[in-house]
């Protein structure tokens, strides 16, 4: 058993963990507690976090791990209507915030933690494996509650055998409370490097200029990160060592665009999910990954293919669902489906989509992240997205929503709408060629970092 101040030292005295306004060293998070623990016992305590920032939460899993018996990350775009549910669901009795006037009318204890130093005064032991609770995303109901604990959270880490004391300074765009940020968060602590997180509301532009300053070297995102950023053009000057991908589907339009603004960067994209936990991780610049990769392999995760759905086994899957009446994770086999859609071809498979997200055109199904990937091709294109229409005739349609990497002009527009067209035309079946192509100046992305598909 570990838990995540055993990879905590004297060593690390020169590693922070930083937002815009407050830098704690690693070394100094043994010695002060940002809880008020001396007058609450935390074991045997289900607790969630609400804290308002990410700097405070990484404070308080580093503090809570290997004390309480399940911690429950809330991220800060959680539905109020949600609350009591999840509170219900995951069987919690303390809270831990900033914020004790949101939770004033809770019979449920608060352990206030809005402070960045205070003396360690009865610090509790670690004496057990914490189950850490995670929220899935991606549905308009009530999230899912995922368990695992920090072995299987940090599976993938290890196997990779971080070193320690590299001097590796790591940032990412999500939240870390979510399983895509929990990963960079955990990958800081236990690779000793420090880590620079954003805050709630920060502009791009400032939140790279301080990337920039503090000399990060690691850093991740889902690919409409990515795209934001090399829309923005806030990235100049910018020179990250590692970058990396996951969360979406990243296709060989993104991934070239990063391996011209990082020429000096290792391009790597990695398939995780909360269920799932981290799959693999492909860093031979191309889309999709090689057909080797299915079957076993020696880190003991297992794939396979199931009427086209990637399946996966390994320990670093989720241990179960939690709340009332919860749903199988796993089959009799103990396969988390992902419902992410592959296809191989010549060698290599390439996600089509997800399963949820097909959209009917016709009485045919369609993914939208297919046609995205066409467009997505067009030099002049950042990025893209395919939803469907009503049409009095078929039904629906598809029309695409096109962001041009620059401003164009109308005559300009046409062309490009033209080019997008023909391209479509040849590598896709009839249906699925938009019937309208929109150029819009934005597209909105959800809190996980994810390409928002409410159809229009």
């Amino acid at each position: 058993m570990f838990a995540l101040r055993d990879y905590l030292g004297p060593e690390l005295k020169d590693r922070t963990i930083s937002d815009p306004r407050h830098s704690v060293s690693l070394t100094d998070i043994l010695q002060y507690t940002r809880l008020a623990a001396s007058q609450h016992d935390l074991s045997n305590r289900s607790v969630m976090l609400s804290m308002s920032g990410q700097l405070l939460s990484a404070l308080a899993m580093i503090e809570l791990d290997g004390v309480a018996q399940r911690m429950l990350l809330c991220p800060p775009d959680l539905y109020p209507e949600h609350i009591d549910a999840l509170i219900k669901d995951a069987e919690i009795d303390a809270i831990v915030t900033d914020q004790p006037q949101r939770w004033s009318g809770t019979d449920l204890d608060l352990i206030v933690g809005g402070h960045l130093a205070g003396p360690a005064l009865n610090k509790p032991a670690t004496e057990r494996v914490t189950e850490w609770l995670m929220l899935t995303s991606g549905t308009s109901g009530v999230p899912k509650i995922v368990s695992h604990t920090l072995e299987g959270l940090t599976g993938a880490i290890l196997a990779d055998g971080p070193a320690r004391a590299t001097g590796a300074v790591w940032a990412t765009f999500y939240d870390i409370r979510r399983y895509g940020g929990l990963q960079i968060f955990l990958r800081a602590i236990l690779g000793g490097g420090s880590l620079v997180l954003s805050e709630p509301g920060e502009p791009l532009a400032a939140y790279v200029a301080r990337l920039s300053a503090r000399g990060v070297s690691h850093i991740s995102g889902t690919p409409s990160h990515w795209r934001k950023l090399l829309m923005s053009g806030a990235g100049s000057g910018f020179a990250p060592r590692y970058v990396r991908l996951s969360g979406e589907i990243a296709d060989q339009a993104v991934l070239d665009g990063l391996a011209q603004a990082f020429p000096n960067a290792s391009i790597g994209h990695a398939y995780a999910s909360t269920e799932a936990g981290v799959g693999f991780a492909v860093n031979d610049g191309r889309e999709g990954f090689p057909a080797s990769l299915i079957g076993q392999n020696s880190q003991g995760v297992e794939m396979k293919v199931v009427d086209g759905s990637l399946c996966i086994r390994s320990n670093r899957t989720a241990h179960a669902y939690v709340g009332r009446n919860p749903a199988p994770l796993t089959d009799a086999d103990g396969f988390v489906d992902t419902g992410d859609i592959v296809e191989l071809r010549d060698g290599r498979y390439y996600f089509v989509g997800r399963r949820g997200g097909i959209i009917n055109i016709g009485g045919l199904k369609v993914h939208p992240e297919e046609i995205e990937g066409v467009i997505n091709r067009h030099s002049q294109v950042r990025m893209s997205r395919a939803h469907s229409r009503k049409s009095p005739i078929t039904g629906a349609i598809v029309v695409a929503d096109v962001v041009l990497a620059e401003a164009a002009d109308q005559s300009r527009c046409e062309t490009i709408r033209k080019e997008i067209l023909a391209t479509c035309k040849a590598s896709l079946a009839a249906h699925k060629v938009p019937a309208v192509i929109r150029f819009v100046a934005k597209l909105d992305v959800t809190p996980a970092g994810k390409l928002a598909r409410a159809d229009a």
